[in-house]
């Protein structure tokens, strides 16, 4: 049994985080702090040409965004010299054999065995290889990629979300863990790291259940206590096809930019894929709360960012002006909590209220009106009480109605114009009692240009 329960989180940096990054990292995180473990972030940059530092920075930016913190953090390229160290060890020990196999070859076996519908499994041709052809091959310029020699013997495992999953290593192909240029791939380092970083726990998706078959045997081969495995179903569509192919237009910077609350989205995702109904929570604690891994069903949830904008609208409505003054004056947004409970009632997207912080706070651009309603703008002004109170609102425009027997749309549009410069927005009596009274004379004098 481990003592502590210490889980990772392994993005690449060769592009944004998207919807699917984020449901990984969130699951990983509120397990560790559910159980009050240590949280891993590890940088898997091993791909040189492919990692940049813009997407590096923006892992971090993103995900304390999301409000998802870190115990420790490392950079695999920083490792380099590790991976060397456990290769060669990996050979001595027979585990890692060299091939000279070039992608046309591996390409025509694979057609080959799928013609005669059997599956495409390495036929370790290599292992059969004279020292006079490894010379031949060297000799032509090829350069060797490295497999790792699988057992023939059963693997399994407790699955924390399928339950027991059983696999033959006569029935899958040796993986490749080294390219023939030297590049050190994911199961090969992310095993390395795990053993020596402590990891106790890996939650991933449904995607990585072959891939886990194969690493146990490796995390056996290098006699590294193996973690407990838990597989995620992949997240679909709204209609039932594979989201991957939208994911690049779910990066957590366009949803941010879009207005959309981090709380939202891990509302939302922790909840998919669980037997849980959804529901809206106001802090990370009440999330680590309520998660448990057992929620998790084997059904493939749909991801609808409808559903998304839908409960970000839902959240401003109801979210407290102490969830959201941190956040707001963060950027340079001031409301006063009257002025908030007024505003949120009309907001779909932290957008708004930027909007609204300057429509109460700044001049605002009038669009252009009638002469009529400009004419009854003059009477606005010349009926409009120098003092102000509760009860201005209704005692002005009761005024105005009578002297201009203007009534419903036709009283209170051309007051909505000239007070917000806006078609709609909240109450037009709320948002008078947010004005002074030079705001309310300048604008409606705005409204005659």
């Amino acid at each position: 049994m481990f003592k502590m329960v210490k889980v990772r989180f392994a993005p690449s940096p060769t592009g944004y985080l998207h919807i699917g990054n984020a449901r990984a990292a969130l699951i990983n995180y509120l397990f560790t702090k559910k159980h009050k473990g240590s949280f891993l972030l590890r940088i898997d940059d091993t791909d040189m040409e492919r990692s940049e530092k813009k997407y590096e920075d923006a892992i971090f930016e993103d995900l304390k965004w999301l409000g998802i913190d870190y115990d420790e953090t490392f950079h695999q390229s920083h490792r380099f010299d590790r991976y060397e160290i456990i290769k060669n060890k990996l050979i001595a020990s027979g585990d890692l054999y060299p091939c000279y196999d070039t992608k046309e070859e591996l390409e025509f076996k694979r057609k080959r065995s799928l013609s005669q519908k059997k599956p495409p499994i390495y036929d370790r041709s290599a292992l059969r290889l004279t020292t006079a052809q490894i010379n031949d091959f060297e000799q032509q310029g090829r350069r060797p990629h490295y497999r790792f020699l699988l057992k023939d013997r059963s693997i399994v495992w407790n699955d924390g979300i399928k339950g027991t999953i059983e696999f033959h290593g006569k029935d899958l192909s040796d993986p490749v863990l080294i390219r023939e240029d030297g590049v050190f791939l994911y199961s090969f380092c992310s095993v390395i790291d795990d053993i020596d970083f402590g990891i106790t726990h890996i939650i991933r998706g449904e995607d990585h259940v072959t891939n886990t078959a194969t690493q146990i045997q490796m995390f056996e081969a290098l006699r590294g206590p193996v973690p407990e495995f838990s597989h995620t179903t992949l997240l679909l569509d709204k209609d039932g096809g594979a989201l991957s192919k939208r994911l690049g237009s779910l990066s957590l910077r366009d949803l941010r930019d879009k207005g959309i609350e981090p709380l939202v989205i891990n509302s939302l995702l922790c909840r998919l894929g669980t037997s849980l109904p959804m529901h809206q929570s106001y802090s990370m604690e009440e999330l680590i709360n309520d998660f448990d891994l057992s929620h998790f069903t084997c059904t493939a949830p749909k991801f609808n960012d409808q559903d998304l904008a839908r409960m970000n609208e839902k959240y401003f409505h109801h979210v407290p002006f102490s969830h959201m003054v941190h956040h707001l004056n963060n950027d340079g947004i001031h409301f006063t909590p009257d002025e908030f409970d007024i505003i949120k009632k009309n907001v779909v997207s932290f957008n708004d209220f930027k909007v609204w912080f300057s429509i109460l706070k700044s001049p605002i651009k009038h669009p252009e009106m009638s002469l009529e309603d400009q004419d009854f703008l003059k009477i606005a002004i010349q009926l409009l009480p120098k003092e102000f109170s509760k009860n201005t609102w209704r005692l002005w425009t009761g005024s105005l109605s009578e002297h201009t027997q203007r009534k419903g749309y036709a009283l209170y549009h051309p007051l909505r114009l000239a007070l917000t410069g806006l078609d709609n927005g909240p109450k037009l009596e709320d948002i008078f009692l947010l004005l002074t009274h030079k705001q309310v004379l300048d604008r409606l004098h705005g409204g005659l240009h």
